[in-house]
């Protein structure tokens, strides 16, 4: 993909977040999309490509009218909706669409009109790792957390200081679940889940959806909001069993998919103002810095607890509050996105100063798929 030839034009989550018990899984995917299309200035007819994950192009396309000629059904986990960027960004390259909404939406909390997930009997997980417990993300992460930690020279007081610097940023945005401050201690001390994980430790369950429209830069002007535009992007998949096995030293999806995206941007660290990192649990902000190379891994776990990504330091994190503090409906790339968006259109409640170069970067499927997207505001 070329840089800057594609940008984003509409963005918006869902008018409620939290605990929604009166709309449906697909009505939070409307209620998204209509909300992206008024910040765009659009209706459903202007819309010629759809992407999604869990629910289907077609399912979405029906319930909001629209009679797309491209569709991406892409479903890899929380990283899915990185994914739909890139490949809403070739396919508009192309010409095999011009405005593409990209949605997403889980009612994660409430479970109204929610599509159960399920591991295939057939599948790798279903046969080498289901039956023996490995179940879920608080089975699954533990044991190669503790070989990360063992490695890399990682402490529990620098996992827990993730939580409290998020929480820090959640302070900051009204729309945050989570707003009150917590210490490092408060973190250690809450209940045990899964060790070395507490609850602070765990990302919230929660009610929502966002949604994104696509377009050609040279389109994008003539759009409501200033565009920001995609500079690079990257993904890549393995089995989540290899992924699982390599995790205390992160996820080769990672590794892929990061620096592609980079190369693709022509950028380096130092030119990054704001940085978005997938965090279903807390330990997963230092995986991605290492993945990334922003730094080793042994270096990760200080750079946090000394305040380099609070408020005010050098590289903010997770500044919507994050999956442990903002919200988590199950799948929180959309949201990560968001943020970036946020960010790069200088709205964000907690706006980081001529920030011009925000990456956003997502996993999903237990390690198995990984997305990144680099978005700046400048063409």
């Amino acid at each position: 993909m070329r840089r800057n030839q594609v940008a984003i034009v509409g963005a918006a989550e869902t008018t409620k977040l939290g605990v929604i018990p009166d709309m449906s899984q697909i009505q939070l995917h409307a209620d998204a999309a209509l909300n992206a299309m008024a910040d765009a200035g659009l209706k459903p007819s202007d819309i010629d490509g759809i992407a999604t994950a869990v629910e289907t192009p077609q399912q979405i396309a029906h319930y909001l009218g629209i009679t797309p000629t491209w569709v991406d059904g892409t479903s890899v986990g929380g990283c899915s909706f990185m994914l739909h960027v890139r490949h809403a960004a070739a396919a508009i390259e192309a010409g095999l669409c011009k405005t593409v909404l990209i949605t997403h939406a889980e009612s994660g909390k409430s479970m109204i009109g929610k599509l159960p997930r399920s591991i295939p009997a057939d599948s790798l997980q279903g046969q080498f790792e289901a039956p023996y417990g490995i179940y879920g993300p608080p089975s699954q992460f533990p044991i190669p957390v503790l070989r990360f930690m063992k490695t890399y020279g990682i402490t529990h007081e620098q996992i827990a200081s993730v939580a409290v610097v998020q929480r820090e940023w959640a302070a900051k945005n009204p729309r945050a679940m989570m707003k009150d401050p917590i210490t490092v201690a408060d973190v250690l001390n809450s209940r045990m889940i899964a060790y070395p994980f507490r609850l602070l430790q765990c990302c919230l369950v929660t009610d929502g959806g966002g949604a994104l429209i696509m377009t050609s830069a040279d389109r994008a002007k003539d759009f409501p909001h200033k565009p920001v535009y995609v500079l690079g992007t990257g993904e890549s998949v393995e089995t989540p069993m290899v992924s699982q096995m390599e995790t205390f030293n992160s996820s080769r999806a990672f590794k892929v998919a990061g620096p592609t995206a980079f190369r693709e941007a022509g950028i380096s660290h130092s030119d990054v103002d704001h940085l978005m990192i997938y965090d279903a649990f807390a330990h997963l902000p230092l995986f991605g810095l290492g993945d990334l190379g922003f730094m080793p891994y042994e270096e990760t776990g200080k750079f946090i607890a000394d305040g380099n990504t609070r408020p005010g330091g050098k590289l903010p994190l997770n500044t919507n509050g994050g999956g442990l503090s903002y919200m988590h409906s199950g799948m929180y790339g959309m949201y990560a996105l968001q943020e970036s968006v946020r960010q790069m259109r200088g709205i964000a409640p907690a706006q980081v100063p001529n920030a011009k170069i925000s990456v956003c970067h997502g996993v999903g499927g237990m390690f198995a798929a990984s997305g990144t997207i680099i978005f700046t505001n400048e063409k």
